[in-house]
């Protein structure tokens, strides 16, 4: 399986999901750390992939979405943005919603 069906397999197969520098317990970048800061707070469980343990997924998410940063944060399989979208989301008390709607349709 190529990088970018093991994208689409995992952004289908995670209701809430992102693509990060790090992990949660440690971010290695200061927006990977906030938004991983704001999704804990929404308290739904998420999926995450460490984009520096894996080059393949590295090298091929920016082409997945047409999205060139890292954080990425998809949910129910839409890419939602990077971490400045998902701090607005935040902030509005939309990506709370969002997420809880991913969690309970997983249910």
């Amino acid at each position: 399986m190529d990088a970018l069906e093991r994208i689409k397999k995992q952004v289908t197969e995670n209701p809430v999901i992102i693509y990060m520098k790090g992990t949660p317990d440690f971010p290695q970048c200061g927006f990977s750390a906030r938004a991983i800061e704001a999704l804990k707070k929404c308290g739904v469980e998420f999926a995450y992939v460490n984009i520096y343990e894996d080059e393949e997924i590295y090298r091929a998410l920016p082409k997945f979405a047409n999205w060139p940063t890292f954080p990425q944060l998809y949910v129910k399989g839409e890419l939602i943005g990077g971490c400045d979208i998902t701090l607005d989301l935040f902030q509005s008390g939309e990506l709370q919603k969002m997420l809880k709607e991913a969690a309970s349709a997983k249910a």
